[in-house]
C-alpha cells in the first residue's frame, strides 16, 4: 500500500484491521497465561514431572524475549500484510503441534513456535494501530490495552473450566479456531500500511540479542524454582547482562543498528520505559501475590481467588478505554500522576491488612490497583512510542516491550521470593504459619509500595513544566 493509499484508508476497513488484531491478540494473550492453570492436568497427561512441565510457560517466556528485538528489524524490512499472516500462521502451526498426541520435546518445539508468532503479532498490533490512527492513539490503544490487560485475568479461569469439561487440548483448539478466523479475514482486510526499507541482516547483533534477553529473561525466570548463588540462576543472568552491554555497544557503532538503542536519548521515551518498567515490577508481583493471600493465608479455593479479582478485572475492563480517551484530551501527565498514588496507596494499605480483615477488603483494594494499572499501562506505551518518532516505532515499541517484560520477570521473582523468605523468617521466630504468612506478605506488599512511589515523582519532577504532554 502507497503512502497515498495508506492516507485515503477508509474508516472501514480501519475498523476491520482493529477488529482483526484485537481478535488475535486476545487469543495469543489466552495462550500465553492459561496453561498456569493446565499444567497439571498436562504433567499427570504425558507422565513427566512439575519441573519438566513448568517449561511449557517458561520457554514460552523464554522464546518471547528472544523474538522480540528481532522483530523491530521484520517489521521495517518486509511488508506488512505477508509479515502479520506469517506471524498468524506460525502461531497456529505451533498449536496444532501441541494438540497432537506426541512426546512432551516435540511439544515443547510447538510452544516455542507458538511464542514466536505470537511475538511478531504483539509487536506489529501496536505500530499497526499508532500508524492507522495517527489523530486518536490514546483512545485505539486504551481500547487494545483492555484486550490485552483483561484476558490475562480471564484466561486461568476460562482454562480450568475447559481443562475440566474436555481436557487440557482444547485450550488449544479454542485459540486454533479463533485465529483460523483471524487468518482468513486479514487476508482481505490487511494492507501494507508500514513503511519498508531495504537492510542486510546483523547476524552478529541478532546473535548477542539471543544471549541478552534470552539470557536475563531464563536467569530470572529460574529464580522462583532455585537458589539465587546457583548455576541456573546466576550463570545465564551473567551471560545475559554482559551480552546486553555488548549489545548496546553494537548498536551504537553501527550506522543501521539492529534495534535502535539511541532513542533512550529521547527524554519522553526514556521516561515512559522507566514508567512501564515500574509498573509491570509492582503489577507483576502483586498479580501472583493476591491468589497467594486468598489460597494460602484466607484458605480459600482457587475460585474464590479468581472471584475476588474480578470486581478488579472489570474496573480495568471499564477504564482502559477511558484512559485513551483522556490521554488524548489531557495528554500523560495527570493519568501517569494519579495511576501512581493509586497503585502505591493500594500496595501500602495491603501492606497494613491485618489477618483478620474479610478478603472483600483486599478485593477492594485490588480495584484500585487496577484502576491505577487500566490508566497507565497503555497511555505510557503510545507517549513512550510516540516520542520516539514516525520512523522508530518499531524499534521503540520492541524495546519498551522486551524491557517491561522484564522488570515484570524481576517482580514477579523478586516480591514473591521476598514474601516466602519473610514468612519463614517469622515463622521460625514462634509466630504461627497464617500469622508468619500475613507478615511476608504485609512486608512484602509495603516494599511494593515504596517501588511505586517514583511513578509520582515523576510527573511531579519531570513533566513539571509541562501542561499536556503527549
Amino acid at each position: 500500500m502507497s503512502n497515498v493509499e495508506q492516507s485515503l484508508l477508509s474508516n472501514r476497513r480501519r475498523t476491520f484491521i482493529f477488529v482483526n488484531i484485537l481478535l488475535s491478540c486476545i487469543a495469543t494473550t489466552i495462550m500465553a497465561t492459561a496453561l498456569t492453570t493446565a499444567l497439571p492436568p498436562i504433567v499427570a497427561d504425558l507422565g513427566i514431572t512439575m519441573q519438566v512441565g513448568q517449561w511449557l510457560t517458561s520457554g514460552y517466556s523464554l522464546a518471547m524475549g528472544i523474538v522480540m528485538p528481532l522483530t523491530a528489524f521484520l517489521i521495517t524490512r518486509f511488508p506488512t500484510k505477508p509479515l502479520y499472516l506469517a506471524g498468524a500462521v506460525l502461531f497456529i502451526v505451533g498449536s496444532l503441534v501441541c494438540v497432537v498426541p506426541v512426546p512432551f520435546a516435540v511439544i515443547m518445539i510447538g510452544r516455542v513456535v507458538q511464542a514466536c508468532g505470537n511475538g511478531l503479532l504483539m509487536s506489529m498490533a501496536q505500530v499497526v494501530l499508532m500508524t492507522i490512527y495517527p489523530d486518536n492513539r490514546g483512545t485505539i490503544m486504551g481500547w487494545y490495552g483492555l484486550a490485552v490487560g483483561v484476558t490475562p485475568v480471564i484466561a486461568p479461569t476460562l482454562s480450568g473450566l475447559m481443562v475440566d469439561a474436555f481436557g487440557w487440548r482444547s485450550i488449544f483448539y479454542l485459540v486454533i479456531a479463533v485465529m483460523a478466523v483471524s487468518l482468513i479475514v486479514a487476508c482481505f482486510v490487511f494492507g501494507n500500511v508500514l513503511k519498508v526499507s531495504k537492510r542486510s541482516f546483523d547476524v552478529l547483533s541478532f546473535t548477542v540479542s539471543i544471549v541478552a534477553f534470552g539470557g536475563v529473561t531464563l536467569g530470572i525466570g529460574n529464580i522462583g524454582a532455585m537458589p539465587f548463588v546457583s548455576t541456573a540462576v546466576l550463570l545465564p543472568l551473567v551471560l545475559g547482562i554482559a551480552a546486553s552491554i555488548w549489545f548496546v555497544a553494537l548498536q551504537l557503532r553501527r550506522e543501521r543498528p539492529f534495534l535502535d538503542v539511541r532513542i533512550l536519548r529521547n527524554r519522553g521515551f526514556a521516561l515512559s520505559v522507566i514508567g512501564s518498567m515500574l509498573l509491570y515490577f509492582a503489577m507483576m508481583g502483586s498479580s501472583v501475590m493476591l491468589p497467594l493471600y486468598v489460597q494460602t493465608i484466607k484458605g480459600g479455593s482457587a475460585s474464590m481467588a479468581g472471584l475476588v479479582s474480578l470486581p478488579g478485572s472489570l474496573v480495568m475492563a471499564i477504564i482502559s478505554p477511558m484512559a485513551g480517551r483522556l490521554y488524548d484530551r489531557f495528554g500523560v501527565k495527570r493519568l501517569f500522576l494519579v495511576s501512581g498514588i493509586c497503585l502505591t496507596v493500594s500496595n501500602l494499605c495491603m501492606g497494613l491488612l491485618p489477618l483478620s480483615a474479610s478478603i472483600w477488603v483486599a478485593a477492594t483494594i485490588n480495584v484500585v490497583r487496577s484502576l491505577a494499572i487500566g490508566c497507565l499501562m497503555m497511555p505510557l506505551v503510545t507517549w513512550g512510542t510516540s516520542s520516539a518518532g514516525e520512523g522508530r516505532l518499531a524499534d521503540a515499541n520492541a524495546l519498551l516491550t522486551a524491557l517491561r517484560t522484564i522488570a515484570g520477570a524481576i517482580g514477579q521473582a523478586v516480591f514473591v521470593g521476598m514474601m516466602t523468605a519473610l514468612a519463614a523468617s517469622a515463622h521460625v521466630g514462634g509466630m504461627d504459619l497464617a500469622a508468619a504468612n500475613m507478615r511476608g506478605m504485609n512486608l512484602t506488599y509495603l516494599a511494593m509500595g515504596a517501588c511505586a512511589v517514583p511513578l509520582i515523582f515523576i510527573p511531579l519532577v519531570f513533566l513539571r513544566g509541562d501542561r499536556i504532554v503527549r
